[in-house]
């Protein structure tokens, strides 16, 4: 997805006579997601492909990689799928968040839960991940303010093996809720157990895999009423400027609906493209001072980044599966469905 916004970024400006005058031409490799790769693969676009401009991978362990040469080089980087914050704990200058960082992900489902006044969730995540300890410390800060119980906070190494017993830990309190912060297998695995046990909290609730437009086709009845955090969907009453256009150009590019990865891409060419006209140049020291001081819209949201590149500006909306659909239940005035708590 990521790679189809990039493309249609590319044709786009292409159309309209390229950037700065010159056609635009977008160099790929495969990093096998893999973060040794990925560092060779970028040092080697600057250094043999010498690109004028670098696009970001996708995960928040690959652009922390990609960024050290980035950085090196004096290279702008916009990350477009990384949220955890530990990228912006370095000190680098060239490096800039697109997504709502992980701490702030899960405010939504802790703001509604407070609103009901359901007072007591357990906690599980994956210790091996900043990105998912990230969101471990946000629903903690957030659980704090709206005065919920957080009564089971545990932390896993190994999911296949530690869950089961877990899942009847959080059986035995009886939480309100449950958030498990992890990927996607364990997220997978979670449902299973929690069928087993013919189990269900109130609120159910985990990064990444409720907003897979394939979810419920995956989990079966059991995902409705499932919420998670998602940077955006393709629905047109979403009120940033170009939402409508983006969404049919990019079905027609592509033959399908955008997902935010999609959509953080193209947004992250439009700043890139915007910065260079309103510079005049590709030069990086430039087009870097003009990114950290705008404060704008794109098709994925609101962008402004504090002084160390954290995205400040944008921040998630909270998706739930209702009656095998998704809908938007927050924040309130992006609304396409009551949520059914």
């Amino acid at each position: 997805m990521i790679e189809k916004g990039y493309k249609l970024w590319v044709k786009e400006v292409n159309d309209r006579g390229g950037l700065l005058g010159r056609p635009v031409k977008l160099v790929l490799y495969d990093d096998k997601s893999d973060r040794t790769l990925t560092g060779k693969l970028y040092r080697r676009l600057i250094e043999d492909d010498k690109v004028d401009l670098v696009l970001s991978p996708y995960s928040s362990p690959l652009t922390s990689e990609a960024s050290i040469i980035t950085e090196e080089h004096g290279k702008l980087m916009l990350a477009v799928a990384a949220a955890s914050v530990q990228p912006w704990q370095r000190g680098h200058r060239y490096l800039f968040q697109l997504y709502a960082p992980a701490n702030r992900q899960f405010m939504g489902i802790l703001d509604m839960m407070a609103r009901k006044r359901y007072r007591t969730l357990a906690l599980l995540y994956d210790e091996t991940s900043p990105f998912n300890i990230d969101i471990a410390n946000g629903i903690r800060r957030w659980a704090k303010l709206f005065k919920i119980e957080i009564t089971l906070d545990v932390s896993f190494k190994k999911g296949k093996e530690e869950l089961p017993d877990l899942v009847s830990k959080v059986k035995e309190t009886d939480p309100t809720g449950l958030i498990l912060s992890a990927y996607p297998p364990d997220s997978y695995l979670l449902f299973d157990l929690l069928k087993s046990e013919n189990y269900k909290p109130k609120i159910l609730s985990m990064p990444i895999v409720p907003a897979h437009p394939g979810f419920l086709k995956k989990i079966g009845s059991f995902g409705n009423n499932v919420m998670g955090p998602s940077q955006w969907e393709p629905i047109e009453r979403i009120p940033f400027p170009g939402t409508k256009e983006f969404i049919k150009n990019f079905e027609r590019y592509t033959g399908h609906a955008p997902s935010f990865h999609a959509t953080s891409a193209y947004a992250a060419c439009q700043i890139l493209e915007q910065a260079a006209i309103q510079k005049g140049s590709l030069d990086q020291q430039k087009m870097r001072n003009h990114i950290a001081a705008l404060d704008t819209v794109t098709v994925l949201g609101r962008f402004k980044v504090d002084p160390t590149g954290l995205q400040i500006g944008h921040n998630s909306i909270i998706i739930q599966w209702q009656n095998w659909k998704k809908e938007i239940i927050w924040p309130r005035k992006m609304r396409t469905a009551q949520p059914q708590l």
